[in-house]
């Protein structure tokens, strides 16, 4: 690169990730770490050759249409891109990338986090300590719904599920999995695979999903869905708060079929549902799957790897 390309990194990214963008690009940062207006996405594409946004960042239909010419590639800093139209975005010419395989075991540890802690009453067990009103133990108190050997159900076995199915595996988990398509056997392990979400769900004492939020698996996890899980199954997701139907969700819960939920991940985020609240069989966390320094890093040298492709004439790797 003859020249610094300008660069709008749109949200507090690492400090690796801040200082090697700085020392490549000519730099504008979000040092405030809030969130933009869509007006402010657009009026910042017209003095920037590139952005790293997050999934926070919206860049429907419409702020594809109003983005300036200068623009030339988005290289976002997640997996998932439900909030990029890239339909609309390939139409202004707008490359966009993303960063792929370096934070599955990331997310694939807060799944496992939030599997345990449903199953075993976390949240419910936290309060009564730290609220100082422990006073009182029996057999009975407090149990909970035991992992090592039970039965887990996948939806989506890319990077994150595989890794998830590795971590299980150590809890010698029986795994069925549903996919797109049938992973080869060196990938499988002895992983179950179900053609259809129907037939895994009735064998899911446990379900984790694993699968990208699409106008087909919006609302994915429906009432009709729920139903067909084992009585006392529990749900995890770490995926898009869009796969799940919230309000059928909270229903299941409250019938006791549904013994308790994970939840990394939520329809409307920041906030979550607080109609989930009160519940504390259902622990939830603010969509940190991949918030470990190691990840954060590697994400961010992942969007800048793209980016350093594209300047010098190349196709990024992770272009979509």
């Amino acid at each position: 690169m003859n020249s610094k390309p300008k660069l709008w990194i749109a949200r507090r990214l690492s400090d690796a990730t801040l200082e090697r963008a700085q020392r490549d690009y000519d730099t504008i940062i979000n040092t405030d770490d809030r969130l933009s207006t869509a007006d402010e996405i657009v009026a910042m594409s017209a003095k920037v050759d590139a952005i790293i946004p997050c999934h926070s960042e919206l860049f429907n239909a419409d702020v594809a249409q109003r983005l300036d010419p200068r623009l030339k590639i988005i290289a976002n800093h997640s997996v998932g891109v439900d909030h990029c139209d890239l339909p609309a975005l390939k139409s202004r010419g707008i490359v966009v990338t993303n960063t792929p395989d370096v934070l599955s075991d990331a997310t694939a540890e807060i799944a496992m986090l939030l599997m345990l802690g449903a199953a075993r009453h976390a949240v419910e067990g936290d309060h009564l300590v730290r609220s100082g009103n422990w006073d009182f133990w029996s057999p009975s108190f407090m149990v909970g719904k035991q992992v090592t050997g039970a039965r887990l159900g996948i939806i989506g076995m890319g990077r994150v599920g595989q890794a998830f199915a590795r971590k299980a595996r150590g809890f010698d988990m029986e795994i069925h999995y549903y996919n797109r398509t049938r992973l080869t056997p060196d990938k499988e392990h002895g992983a179950t695979y179900h053609s259809t979400i129907e037939s895994l769900l009735p064998l899911a004492g446990f379900l984790s999903l694993h699968c990208p939020a699409t106008p087909e698996t919006t609302g994915l996890m429906n009432a009709e869905r729920l139903a067909q899980l084992p009585p006392g199954s529990i749900l995890v997701n770490t995926a898009r708060g869009a796969l799940v139907d919230e309000a059928a969700l909270l229903a299941a819960v409250e019938s006791g079929h549904i013994a308790a939920a994970g939840l990394d991940c939520f329809v409307t985020e920041p906030g979550g549902n607080p109609a989930f609240s009160s519940h504390r069989n259902i622990f939830m966390l603010p969509h940190i799957g991949s918030a470990t320094v190691r990840t954060r890093d590697a994400m961010g040298f992942r969007a800048l790897d793209n980016l350093d492709a594209f300047f010098n004439g190349e196709t990024p790797k992770d272009k979509l």
